[in-house]
């Protein structure tokens, strides 16, 4: 779980599933393997490559919903792009703007070919939807659209509002609780229980970590200590430190400790997974991790990390 983890927006087609919909008459058009059918038409300007794209979704396989941004806490986000394979919702971005609602279809038949035939067998059987004839449904509807800059000028002045947020309730936790923390330049927050042995660990050093992530109020959802909590066994977390493949305050907090190292890192929820937060954690969530570092070596070329929960 302290894996970065892929926003619903990144995920385009791959949240999808069956539908009754038939798109045989309604008014729907095609592009690049998929069916569209703008349903609210907002004045505006449409989407260009580049923009980013804020909106919500929800996918449905006939009546089990796969995905919902509204129940997830916060819209999904998408860089529009060239379209680079039939079935890629970005298609549907380009004849879109702010305010608009579409349902898009996508043919399973489509997604069918587009995966390898010796894992298609594994799929169907984990994805029962995944039929020949079956029809992809998603409803869209686009809350804004934005320039590169302008979305990361506003996601940072979010970000600096959270995190003044979260320091005050680190501060009040800390003392009400008689914790001794000491906070780093980016605002994580750590205490070294035990100081384990020889180096402070370096950037690129690879490092297997055993964990355990709580919200501030004590609620764990994932672990590879305890078996009862999460779903990663009980084998040490392997990572390169300072590659980007942890949550920040993780990656950062590594870099602080040795090895045999116990320690507890209080990550603000912009250090953590901000608004972009799985639904077993929310959103701006602020974030507990005790951490033991078991092993420290020369970087692993190919780290094993587990897979987010989302």
């Amino acid at each position: 779980m302290i894996k970065r983890i892929i926003p619903i927006a990144i995920l385009g087609a791959a949240i999808v599933g069956n539908s009754s919909c038939n798109s045989n008459n309604g008014g729907f058009k095609k592009t690049h393997g998929i069916e569209y059918k703008i349903v609210k038409d907002a004045p505006g300007k449409n989407a260009t490559k580049g923009d980013i794209v804020e909106f919500n979704l929800i996918a449905k396989a006939d009546t089990t919903e796969l995905g919902n941004t509204y129940k997830q806490g916060t819209p999904g986000h998408m860089r529009v792009d060239d379209v680079k394979n039939n079935g890629d919702l970005m298609a549907v971005f380009p004849f879109l703007s702010a305010g608009d609602s579409a349902v898009v279809l996508i043919s399973c038949d489509t997604i069918i070919k587009s995966i390898p035939a010796a894992q298609l067998e594994q799929a169907q059987k984990m994805q029962p939807w995944l039929k020949k004839g079956n029809k992809v449904t998603i409803t869209i509807n686009v809350i804004s659209i934005k320039s590169m800059d302008e979305m990361q000028n506003e996601k940072k002045a979010k970000a600096a509002q959270q995190m003044t947020t979260d320091d005050k309730m680190l501060q009040d936790y800390f003392a009400k609780n008689s914790i001794k923390a000491e906070k780093t330049a980016s605002g994580l927050y750590y205490a070294i229980h035990t100081p384990g042995t020889g180096d402070q660990i370096a950037v690129g050093k690879s490092v297997s970590m055993k964990y355990t992530g709580k919200t501030l109020d004590g609620k764990a959802f994932d672990s590879n200590v305890d078996t009862a909590i999460g779903h990663h066994g009980t084998e040490p977390l392997t990572f390169s430190v300072g590659a980007h493949q942890m949550i920040p305050g993780v990656d950062e907090g590594a870099a602080l400790l040795k090895k045999g190292s116990k320690a507890t890192l209080y990550l603000p929820s912009p250090l953590g997974y901000g608004e972009q937060a799985p639904p077993n954690i929310g959103p701006n969530m602020i974030l507990v991790f005790d951490v033991e570092i078991t092993d420290v070596k020369a970087a692993a070329e190919n780290p094993q990390m587990p897979t987010a929960e989302k």
